[in-house]
């Protein structure tokens, strides 16, 4: 039913970007199973990987821009 809208390619396009950050996350990032308890630890733990997946997709964010 819903795969033949339009709007279902774009968000199938939009999803594999989005969800390719959270799988890196959890493979390279180290974020499958916290190390840390309670939401602040947790939060920064996240922070911080997000933080590494942006300077790892930093060199090919300059190169096309």
């Amino acid at each position: 039913r819903t795969t033949h809208h339009s709007g279902y390619a774009v968000s199938q396009r939009i999803r594999k970007r989005i969800e390719e950050v959270f799988g890196w996350a959890k493979t390279s990032g180290g974020m499958r199973k916290t190390r840390h308890r309670g939401k602040d630890r947790v939060g920064w733990m996240f922070t911080l990987t997000a933080t590494a997946y942006n300077l790892v997709r930093l060199p090919k964010l300059l190169a096309t821009a």
